[in-house]
């Protein structure tokens, strides 16, 4: 049992930020440039792949895109814990996969976003990884 715990509170904790990350794609500044002018650029500007949209349409939607993987994996990974911890801990595949992309957000947040997200990650993948250990024990 304390190996899907431990798997579940690494999903809890993905789930966390991708819910926050949601909210700030959709409600308030945070996700918005400090320059207004930029803001307004991005709004009136499209991409060279399309004119459909704006890049402003493109960032919003990047990060709302984003943020429902986020929300899948946490969704996804605590309920296999928590009711399929069996099914979970006997394929190799899908704790493989959990933890090759806990540690591609991580190489993301390092490289290109700022330290909340990176510090959040990383505890996911820490606590995903004593679930591994834990249950190999």
């Amino acid at each position: 049992m304390k190996s899907s715990a431990f798997i579940a509170a690494s999903a809890a904790v993905i789930l966390l930020l991708g819910l926050v990350h949601l909210l700030y794609t959709f409600r308030g500044p945070k996700l918005h440039p400090r320059d207004p002018e930029l803001t307004a650029k991005m709004m009136a500007v499209s991409p060279v792949i399309s004119p459909e949209t704006t890049m402003w349409r493109a960032w919003v939607g990047f990060n709302a895109s984003h943020s429902f993987c986020l929300i899948l994996f946490g969704v996804l990974y605590g309920y296999l814990a928590m009711r399929h911890s069996v099914f979970l801990f006997h394929s190799r595949f899908l704790l493989t996969l959990g933890f090759v992309l806990l540690l591609s957000y991580a190489a993301l947040a390092k490289l290109y976003w700022f330290t909340a997200p990176f510090r959040g990650i990383v505890l996911a993948a820490v606590l995903y990884l004593l679930g591994i250990v834990v249950n190999r024990a």
